[in-house]
């Protein structure tokens, strides 16, 4: 049995202005991975290759189970996907968009889960989709997706646009998702606080290339933000681990990776005095990390 939700292997795919660049990347069955990267780092275009609407100029993808894209029919019976521009048919009903997708997938579909998301998401079935909010019309989406329980849900900025509340709506059904271990969510987003609370690994992209590729605990362990003091002269500059200095009169604050003792204890050594050692979030991180590749793409 395929222990992985999805797998690409070497994946290009080139562009008169863009491309992207020997993807190697896999999610186990059961996994959630968020997806960080700035608009126009790759994010949608790797899905597409997932979802094999393109196709890649070289590499190998499977997609649970299935070579993509010569089996991608057989791979998106089990595949929900959904963004924050849902193409729906804007004068038909919600209604209407259930009992299409109930027919198309007869065995799968769930009646009963389908109207618990409707009271959930506080939805109305005989609503036009012309007549929602933007908010209303991604919890839509999401309800006609997870109500037929795919094995991959693929998100591709799903809470871009909504309100507070429609987020946590949104977030918190997704996390209910995440208690059946059996099923994969890739999170695309730019949104790093929706991709915090939600994934346990997160690979970072940028440019076309994957920068960086691990579980959550580890990034949140790596890095660390130190604020300290000095006495006049220091030699306190970047290195191997400290990713950058910004002084400010007799104050430092640094950004570290690979934080331990003997970093610290260095610090003391070149003349400063620490202050503070502090977690960094996710999106601190992602900037330390893309600020760091891109340094070395130009070194």
């Amino acid at each position: 049995m395929n222990d992985k939700a999805f797998e690409m292997i070497d994946v290009s795919r080139q562009y008169e202005h863009f491309s992207l660049q020997s993807i190697s990347l896999h999610l186990d069955q059961g996994g959630i991975m968020g997806l960080i990267g700035p608009n126009g780092a790759g994010k949608s275009t790797l899905i597409s290759i997932l979802m094999g609407l393109v196709s890649a100029d070289c590499g190998d993808v499977t997609v649970l189970g299935h070579r993509i894209p010569a089996f991608q029919v057989l791979a998106k019976s089990d595949i929900g996907y959904v963004s924050e521009d849902m193409r729906l048919y804007k004068n038909a009903t919600l209604d209407w968009h259930m009992e299409f997708i109930r027919k198309v997938f007869p065995e799968k579909w769930d009646k009963q889960y389908a109207d618990k998301l409707l009271t959930e998401f506080d939805l109305i079935p005989n609503q036009k989709m012309k007549g929602m909010s933007h908010g209303q019309r991604v919890k839509a989406g999401l309800l006609l997706i997870l109500a037929r329980h795919p094995r991959l849900l693929i998100l591709d900025e799903p809470t871009t646009g909504l309100d507070p509340v429609a987020r946590k709506e949104v977030n918190n059904q997704l996390m209910a998702v995440l208690a059946d271990d059996s099923r994969s969510i890739l999170f695309s987003s730019h949104n790093t606080r929706d991709v915090e609370q939600l994934s346990d690994h997160i690979t970072f992209i940028d440019r076309g290339q994957i920068v960086n590729s691990d579980d959550k605990e580890t990034f949140i362990e790596k890095w660390r933000r130190v604020r300290l003091t000095v006495d006049g002269k220091h030699n306190i500059t970047m290195n191997t681990h400290i990713k950058e200095v910004v002084e400010i009169g007799q104050t430092l604050s640094l950004v570290i990776h690979d934080c331990n003792d003997q970093v610290l204890a260095d610090l003391t050594d070149r003349g400063g005095h620490i202050q503070q050692v502090e977690y960094m979030s996710l999106e601190e991180i992602f900037v330390a990390e893309v600020e760091t590749k891109r340094q070395r793409r130009t070194s």
